[in-house]
């Protein structure tokens, strides 16, 4: 048996409240989300939408950053990094990509470890 609310369980949508002003479509996912344990799915998406802007929007670096530095959050919460661990990986992290941002002429953010 599947840890979680049954297929179909009405919990997330308190008395209707939300039911009202969603699509069935969006009721189903809601209820399919409920269901979902663990980070590992957000963690994967997380790190092909990274790849996509990288690719499709490579000077935009603040959202780059910004999405590194959730995906360190999320990687902390599940592999309960320790503080300084979860340093080292940003700092891993954007020494990857301004090794890739300057080369290609792309200016770092003011402010920003470096």
């Amino acid at each position: 048996m599947k840890p979680g609310a049954p297929r179909g369980n009405r919990n997330a949508v308190k008395h209707g409240f939300y039911a009202r002003v969603l699509s069935a479509a969006n009721q189903i996912a809601i209820e399919e989300a409920a269901v979902c344990e663990g980070l590992d799915d957000e963690i994967a998406v997380l790190r092909w939408k990274i790849r996509v802007l990288l690719e499709k929007d490579p000077g935009n670096l603040e959202l780059h950053l910004n999405a590194i530095n959730t995906l360190a959050k999320l990687l902390k919460a599940r592999y309960e990094l320790s503080a300084e661990q979860k340093t080292s990986l940003k700092e891993a992290i954007f020494k990857v990509l301004t090794e890739v941002a300057i080369p290609l002429g792309i200016k770092l953010i003011p402010g920003m470890p470096r």
